[in-house]
């Protein structure tokens, strides 16, 4: 919810979302993702000030570069349509693209690959 991701970027500076959702190895949205991408543009919304950076990021699963590659694309896909679809000043959004730098949880088993693979929303301003 747009409320809870105002209060962690408020506490932390960023929210990790797992609601964005993508087919295997492609940049291109799933149409599952859109309640994520509403709250996510209600949160734009309700402070029209704020400025956010969304980050793309991947598992280990394959080769560094090719990961880095696909979480940039992932997050340029999220920017894409919050300016698109709901109207957000694409100036107020940046994409970028970490791959495995940053993972939330260890790669050795499914469940932690799984919590790894998602886009956060950090606050620039």
């Amino acid at each position: 919810k747009a409320e809870e991701m105002a209060r962690s970027i408020g506490t932390t500076g960023r929210v990790a979302l797992y609601g964005i959702f993508f087919d295997t190895d492609r940049a291109d949205l799933k149409s599952e993702s859109g309640p994520t991408l509403a709250e996510i543009a209600g949160l734009l919304k309700a402070d029209p000030r704020l400025a956010v950076l969304i980050v793309g990021h991947t598992d280990n699963q394959g080769a560094f570069d090719h990961n880095l590659d696909l979480s940039r694309r992932r997050a340029e896909a999220v920017v894409k349509a919050l300016a698109a679809n709901y109207r957000i000043d694409p100036r107020r959004l940046r994409a970028a693209g970490v791959g495995m730098m940053a993972p939330a949880a260890s790669n050795d088993a499914d469940d932690g690959r799984a919590r790894n693979r998602r886009v956060e929303v950090v606050k620039l301003n």
